[in-house]
């Protein structure tokens, strides 16, 4: 689900701008994505380094700043633009959801929002910059995708089948050694993969305030792939369905350390 949360996120001319002006993903995607993923896992599973981590990317985002496409000013700790970055997960998360695992009742609907905005008072987001309820999120998400995304050039890249994305830099030697060999042949179809699981795991309402096409036949191969997922997942060990930090921290919760 991350690409197209990521993906949404961009398509905020601010957050585009800034990611466009100041961020490697071109020159370094492969260690971009794994320091976010990283961070990602601090907010939720760190305990005491939640908050540091929080504080580390607020120090960070203080030096983005310039022009966007339209000849805006932006800063990327404007409180609006920070909390849409963090916002747009929510969303993403829950129809990913009701794709992969299966539909949230009400009620697990709000304890998800609630602990969004929990996270979001981790990463300095103050409460009078979100919406606090799911009845003043859906409103304000809505203004947001009808008023003010576009299809920013980050957009189109992130999408576009043929980027130049480099063969991956990390992992176990002779795993890099044989994806750098192979890459030619892999990245087109990896890239197209990547592509229409982006779309496919934006909720329709975001694809369409983009103008991205997703057609019926589509639909039905994303529900088929999302089909194997639910078989697969569930009866694979834990080793493999969580990454290492998470790992630790659902031991430590179970031993009531």
């Amino acid at each position: 689900m991350l690409p197209a949360a990521l993906t949404l996120q961009v398509a905020h001319p601010a957050v585009g701008a800034g990611v466009d002006d100041h961020s490697v993903f071109r020159t370094d995607p492969w260690g971009r994505g794994e320091r976010s993923l990283r961070s990602l896992q601090l907010w939720i599973y760190g305990g005491p380094a939640a908050a540091e981590e929080g504080r580390r990317l607020r120090a960070m985002h203080k030096r983005i700043q310039g022009t966007d496409a339209h000849g805006r000013r932006y800063h990327a700790l404007t409180p609006a633009h920070y909390a849409w970055v963090h916002a747009t997960g929510y969303p993403v998360f829950r129809h990913g959801l009701r794709l992969l695992a299966r539909p949230l009742t009400e009620a697990q609907e709000r304890q998800l929002y609630a602990e969004w905005l929990q996270v979001g008072r981790i990463l300095g987001i103050h409460d009078r910059e979100m919406p606090q309820t799911i009845e003043e999120f859906w409103p304000y998400y809505h203004r947001v995708l009808d008023e003010e995304l576009e299809a920013t050039v980050v957009v189109r890249e992130l999408l576009d089948p043929d980027a130049l994305v480099p063969a991956p830099d990390r992992g176990p030697l002779p795993l890099r050694l044989v994806l750098r060999t192979l890459w030619p042949w892999l990245r087109g179809p990896l890239q197209r993969v990547r592509a229409f699981a982006t779309v496919g795991f934006m909720p329709p309402d975001a694809r369409a305030a983009l103008g991205l096409e997703w057609t019926a036949a589509q639909d039905r191969r994303l529900c088929r792939f999302a089909r194997i997922i639910r078989l697969v997942v569930p009866v694979l060990p834990e080793r493999l369905r969580y990454l290492p930090l998470a790992r630790r921290a659902r031991r430590a919760a179970r031993t009531g350390a």
